[in-house]
């Protein structure tokens, strides 16, 4: 029989009593992280009826949700992620290696000639245990996410993004001064505080 480590018990027990993954279940998002986006959304008025949206490492699907419900019948998402995603209701879904160009050419492909109101990214690469390694393979997602958004974001729009608090953040936050107006930090409540985790919002792309 297999022991369960005191680290994983100890998620596990967090996890099982955790407020938001309750809600979750109890209001039909996928995953705890839509409290994330809601949260975020609330403060900043991000996702608008009509909003065209890109989701970035979007399985199992929650941001797609939370951003689908605010764009409307009127509004559309575009979800990319390695993994298989479910399908969701007004969302179009790509399965594929973001960091691939054939991957990023069939996402584009989708798109159409469509300029994105908003991209969101709440990926992160799997974790090694080598925090060096990991926070590096981290920013160079964040990295490839900027640069879809510089691309395909129409002028004005926003980007919001999931970073570690670390090396590169400073380098990576000054290369979102060069390409949005204003660029926020925001940690929601429903990330966990252990977590380093916290969200840049790039507004009003030049």
């Amino acid at each position: 029989m297999a022991v369960r480590s005191k680290s994983s018990g100890a998620w596990l027990n967090e996890h099982v009593n955790d407020h938001y993954v309750h809600l979750a279940q109890k209001e039909g998002y996928r995953a705890r992280a839509a409290y994330k986006l809601l949260e975020i959304n609330e403060k900043d008025n991000l996702i608008k009826p009509g909003a065209v949206v890109a989701d970035l490492g979007s399985a199992p699907g929650s941001w797609s949700q939370v951003a689908a419900k605010l764009a409307g019948q009127q509004g559309k998402v575009f979800a990319l992620d390695i993994l298989p995603m479910a399908s969701l209701s007004g969302v179009d879904f790509v399965q594929g290696d973001f960091r691939e160009a054939s991957v990023l050419a069939q996402f584009e492909e989708l798109l159409g000639k469509r300029a994105l109101d908003l991209v969101i990214c709440d990926m992160a690469p799997n974790i090694s245990g080598n925090a060096v390694s990991d926070q590096a393979k981290s920013f160079y997602l964040a990295e490839l996410a900027l640069d879809f958004a510089v691309q395909h974001l129409k002028n004005n729009g926003d980007f919001l993004v999931k970073v570690f608090q670390g090396a590169g953040l400073n380098e990576y936050q000054a290369v979102m001064k060069s390409a949005f107006a204003r660029v926020l930090i925001r940690k929601p409540k429903a990330s966990r505080n252990r977590s380093n985790e916290v969200y840049l919002l790039g507004r009003g792309k030049r």
